[in-house]
């Protein structure tokens, strides 16, 4: 992943992940899922990504809408 990328949620539901994700895309931020989840139980994290750039917004925005 390139550098300007920096973690800003994880999980270990997928959904909340999703959730997040798109949560940050209805608001014009460009967001990626890391799914770090092994097969075939589901141990393991989600991971949200975002541009570093639109860290502080982000953060807002989840705090803002409870997650």
């Amino acid at each position: 992943m390139e550098n300007d990328w920096i973690k800003i949620y994880t999980s270990h539901d997928f959904y909340k992940s999703e959730l997040i994700r798109q949560l940050l895309a209805d608001h014009e931020m460009e967001a990626v899922l890391m799914n770090k989840q092994g097969f075939p139980y589901r141990h393991g994290e989600v991971e949200v990504y975002i541009h570093q750039e639109n860290f502080h917004q982000a953060i807002e925005l989840i705090i803002k809408n409870d997650y």
